[in-house]
């Protein structure tokens, strides 16, 4: 891959690992704060209810896909006129989808809130503004979703990093002005977070307007275009409804069967799990549009390379931090709560163990996005994905506890995956025995000799703090020599060893 490519990559992952470290730290923060102030109760309310409108963005997932996808692949060809035009287009059907969205909430979603749903009578008023400012919400990014895109394709991530900081300040803002005033706390907190959504909305629209002018409205229709985005969402809308009722519709599923507290505990549980996964995002983000352009220009060797590098590094990256958070859930949920729900825990590391499983389908499935081709990719996927929600209700019907629901969701990771593999070898010739060999083979290895240390500790020390930085010092340490010793190829080692020569020669040459 050329070093140019490279570089852009490192610098952009810099600038979303930047965002990335604030959104997490305000994050952890907020929902202590947000689930002390709200209780147990409100706070599952405002997850499984807000869950509700969140099965509607699948259809976000699908238009960010396209839209990035099709964005990148002109960019990458370097025809403007042709971005302009598809920009244009994509805007206009997300804001008809939007509308439709808007009608189908307020008939069917509205039907479910009130007789589908297990939600305390005096507390309907409050999941009923929870519900309608989830929809505004759900609007605003629909809107936003073609500008985001821009700014992704064209690789300008450290505006992310920018509004991060604004975002999180207004975060902390949110939990001051609950603890201030004495309105309804849960109505209060769907006002705030929907308001935040469309300040930040706002700035990337008008940014857009500014700097690219690809982003410049008008009015534009081709039908060949539009049939071409269309048949690239159509079934796209299958794998990511799929997705979306593999985790909301196990959310809605709980609460059929249990009670809003199943909820609050599942919910802080993917709390963990989105700030891990997100050193993946930021660094898949910053790798993906590559992806796109490597297969726009024909790079095949550079595109296979990337592939399997990406793979191998969204897998260390959440390998790092899954360590000790597997092996010291309970002391660092201890830490983080006052008050921890019921199946908190088991929930935490059960969504551990599928993050980790899936961080490395994330540069298959973009690989396969670039090739525009996903009629049967997304007919297998999200078939199997689909699986997880019918399986699921069998076994809560026979009784099961609910972390039944996680497990088979594991396990379904797993067949996509190797679905995924040999899918990619069929569509674009990857090779399944270089995909073992640079990619399983290596993270396997780093895997064991990581945890290895790790999980001795946890064995022969006293829970406790001391024990907590022991073993997050140690998993440091093991992961970053076994990634350099055995996770990586002997190319990658020349070059980090040729990265440190340089910056050593800089900082001992006379100036």
């Amino acid at each position: 891959m050329p070093s140019t490519a490279n570089k852009r990559i490192a610098k952009n992952t810099l600038f979303l690992y930047i965002r990335m470290l604030l959104v997490m730290a305000v994050n952890l923060y907020t929902v202590r704060a947000v689930l002390n102030i709200l209780g147990v109760e409100d706070y599952g309310i405002n997850n499984v209810v807000g869950g509700v409108v969140t099965m509607f963005s699948f259809l976000t997932g699908v238009m960010v896909s396209a839209s990035q996808r099709f964005f990148a692949f002109e960019l990458g060809k370097k025809d403007f006129t042709k971005l302009n035009n598809y920009f244009n287009l994509t805007l206009w059907c997300y804001l008809i989808i939007a509308i439709v969205v808007l009608f189908l909430a307020e008939t069917i979603g509205l039907w479910f809130l009130h007789s589908k749903m297990i939600i305390p009578l005096n507390r309907m008023s409050a999941a009923e503004w929870v519900f309608q400012f989830s929809v505004l919400s759900f609007m605003i990014q629909m809107v936003v979703i073609p500008y985001n895109s821009v700014i992704i394709a064209r690789e300008q991530m450290n505006i992310y990093a920018y509004v991060s900081i604004v975002e999180v300040l207004l975060k902390l803002a949110i939990v001051y002005i609950l603890t201030v005033f004495t309105f309804d706390k849960l109505k209060l907190y769907s006002v705030l977070t929907c308001s935040v959504s469309f300040f930040t909305s706002s700035f990337y629209i008008l940014y857009c307007n500014r700097k690219f002018s690809e982003s410049k409205i008008t009015f534009y229709w081709n039908k060949n275009m539009f049939y071409e985005l269309i048949s690239y969402c159509g079934w796209n809308l299958f794998g990511a409804l799929s997705a979306v009722l593999r985790s909301q519709g196990i959310n809605l599923l709980l609460n059929l069967f249990f009670n809003p507290t199943i909820n609050a505990a599942r919910a802080i549980a993917f709390q963990v799990n989105n700030a891990i996964n997100q050193f993946i995002n930021n660094f898949f983000q910053a790798v993906r549009p590559q992806i796109t352009k490597q297969y726009a220009t024909g790079e095949k060797e550079n595109f296979m390379i990337l592939i399997f590098r990406s793979s191998r590094f969204c897998y260390y990256l959440i390998l790092f931090f899954a360590i000790p958070l597997l092996l010291e859930t309970p002391y660092i949920l201890k830490l983080w709560l006052k008050e921890i729900p019921e199946y908190t825990i088991l929930f935490t590391r059960l969504v551990i163990i599928t993050a980790i499983i899936e961080s490395v389908s994330y540069p298959l499935m973009s690989a396969i996005q670039a090739t525009g081709k996903m009629k049967w990719y997304q007919i297998c996927t999200g078939g199997l994905l689909l699986l997880n929600l019918p399986i699921s209700y069998l076994f809560l019907k026979l009784s099961y506890p609910p972390q039944i629901t996680m497990i088979i969701s594991i396990i379904i990771a797993v067949f996509s995956q190797i679905f995924r593999v040999f899918f990619s070898r069929e569509l674009f010739h990857m090779s399944i025995k270089g995909y073992l060999r640079n990619v399983i083979s290596l993270i396997s290895k780093v895997t064991v000799l990581s945890f290895l240390i790790p999980i001795t500790e946890s064995f022969l020390l006293s829970p406790g703090l001391l024990r907590l930085i022991i073993i997050i010092i140690t998993s440091i340490i093991t992961c970053i020599l076994s990634i350099y010793f055995v996770g990586i190829t002997q190319i990658e080692q020349k070059m980090i060893q040729s990265v440190l020569l340089k910056k050593i020669k800089s900082q001992f040459s006379p100036k």
